[in-house]
Parts: C-alpha cells; structure tokens; sequence
C-alpha cells in the first residue's frame, strides 16, 4: 500500500469517526435522565447531554418562608440530573468505541 492510499483511508476513517461522533451527540440529546431531590419532592428532567428539559416542584413546597431550601433542592436536583446524564453519556460513548475497536481507555477528542 502506498502513502496516498494510506491517506485516503485515514481520511475515511476520520470521516467515519466523525459521522458516528455526530450520531451520537444526537442519541444522547433524545436520551433523558430524572434528577430528584427531597425525596421527589423536586425532580429536573434532562438530556444525556445536560440540556435541561423540565423543573417539577410540589406544591408543598410553594411557602415564602421556605424559599431557600427549595432553591437548595433545585440545585441538587440538578446535580442528580446532571449525575445521570454524564453516567448515561459516557455508557453510550463507550459503546460507539467499542464499535469502533478502539482499545479500552482510549479517548477522542471530544468524547
């Protein structure tokens, strides 16, 4: 095999690479994760991405004197959310490599 061959099937594969990248990316933003806090009292919905899609706060929660704590609950809510989507992002990245036959470990730009 010569170096232009060699070239042009490096190219394919990058495009490749980056095809599979970019269908993931879009996998992971249908994908959505629930973060709760107080016992679900607060829960945020988000993508695999961590876009935010939706905030659910009870009712019994709606006092003026407990302003803080619901702040607080959205937060970890949050958080809780933010946890499982980056669980959920990194179980899907590691499939698309495994796919890929890249060694274990090993990381893509941008993975």
């Amino acid at each position: 095999m010569n170096m232009e061959e060699m070239l042009a099937q490096a190219q394919k594969a990058a495009e490749t690479i980056q095809s599979q990248m970019g269908e993931a990316q879009a996998k992971l933003d249908n994908i959505e994760v629930e973060g709760n806090a107080g016992g679900g009292i607060v829960k945020v919905r988000a993508t695999a991405r961590g876009r935010i899609i939706g905030v659910h706060i009870d009712e019994s929660l709606m006092k003026p004197e407990e302003k803080q704590m619901v702040e607080d609950l959205v937060a970890a809510a949050f958080n809780d959310a933010r946890d499982k989507a980056d669980r959920k992002s990194g179980e899907e990245m590691q499939k698309i490599q495994g796919g890929m036959g890249l060694p274990p470990g090993f990381k893509l730009p941008g993975m």
